[in-house]
């Protein structure tokens, strides 16, 4: 029973390819996200409570825009002390004034020297300084300006022409002014839109293959794989491990983006960079190739005229991962072997 099963076995067939000539270009695919070259965030510079917002994310700003507003909230002590000083100045002022009028008056009627009259005139001009000095420094304690207009601290202005990416406070949301220790509380972040780059990764076997200045596509996936032409212009001179052990290079290229192009910060993208391409070339299917499991030769199997198929050596060119050049072993017109898919038994 066995023989007879084994002997009524139905042969297995196998199909078979040509050769042909193809173009095949190898790519280095690099991911990583579209983000704006220009980007900045702005930092009160001085500490308060968000008074008011003027804008909205996604809106388009100028340069100068009033961006939102600060109220001071002043430190109880450090009123009362500019208080203090600006009712001493105060008094001082009044006192040099009175001494001014008297010996401007006796000055005129010859009584006093005109060395005294100049005295007394020095007095009163420093005492009206020294009023107005007291005076601005109340007010921007208390109100953190001292004319509230369009320089003043509290007031956010836009650095520069853009769009706003993000405004991560609110209006009452207390905010620190950014200084030596401290980087501050961000009001908003503004971006050129029009000034994109592409910032990827790619892996430390690739790397060597690129050379900054060479033009690269940027395939963006939200954009139904929307490809923009883009210029490599920098290569990390040091990578990265990552958490599987690769070592990781840092890629930046310029994009050029059309107006109204709906191109927004953060995109996830991929850069397809060429690294070598043919035209023509004699090629198969990397798929009707096998590799010798001691040698790790690449062959494949030629069908001979009583529909044998027997092995034959191969070399092997360029590749892009489904079509692969053959340098040498085959030729134009031979028969080469499909390989059967493995069927799982019953």
């Amino acid at each position: 029973m066995y023989f007879y099963k084994a002997n009524n076995r139905a042969p297995e067939s196998f199909s078979t390819e040509t050769p042909f000539y193809t173009s095949i270009s190898t790519k280095i695919v690099a991911t990583g996200s579209l983000n704006p070259e220009e980007e900045i965030e702005l930092k009160p510079q001085i500490s308060g409570i968000v008074d008011a917002i003027l804008v909205e994310e996604g809106d388009i700003v100028e340069k100068g825009d009033l961006i939102a507003k600060i109220r001071v909230v002043p430190n109880e002590q450090s009123l009362v002390s500019a208080n203090s000083r600006l009712n001493a100045a105060r008094f001082s002022f009044e006192n040099a004034n009175t001494l001014y009028k008297r010996n401007k008056l006796l000055f005129d009627k010859g009584v006093i020297s005109k060395q005294d009259f100049e005295n007394s005139e020095l007095s009163f001009n420093q005492a009206q300084e020294s009023l107005a000095q007291a005076q601005n420094d109340y007010q921007i304690i208390k109100k953190g300006s001292i004319s509230g207009g369009s320089s003043a601290n509290t007031n956010i202005i836009a650095q520069i022409a853009g769009t706003v990416l993000e405004i991560p406070i609110r209006v009452g949301d207390q905010v620190i002014q950014s200084n030596n220790f401290n980087a501050g509380t961000t009001i908003a972040t503004i971006a050129n839109m029009g000034n994109m780059i592409f910032e990827g990764t790619v892996d430390e076997s690739e790397v060597g293959k690129l050379k900054e200045g060479e033009p690269i596509g940027v395939v963006i996936g939200a954009l139904e794989e929307r490809t923009l032409p883009a210029k490599l212009t920098f290569i990390a001179p040091k990578g990265v491990s990552d958490n599987a052990g690769a070592v990781q290079f840092t890629i930046k290229a310029d994009v050029e983006v059309e107006l109204n192009a709906n191109i927004r910060a953060g995109y996830s993208a991929n850069a397809e960079i060429n690294i070598a391409s043919k035209d023509s070339i004699f090629s198969i299917k990397e798929s009707l190739i096998r590799f010798d499991r001691i040698t790790e030769k690449p062959y494949v199997e030629i069908q001979q005229e009583d529909n044998t198929f027997k092995r034959q050596d191969i070399k092997l060119g360029l590749s892009d991962g489904i079509n692969v050049e053959i340098i040498d072993g085959v030729k134009e017109g031979d028969k080469i072997k499909v390989w059967n898919k493995v069927l799982k038994e019953n």
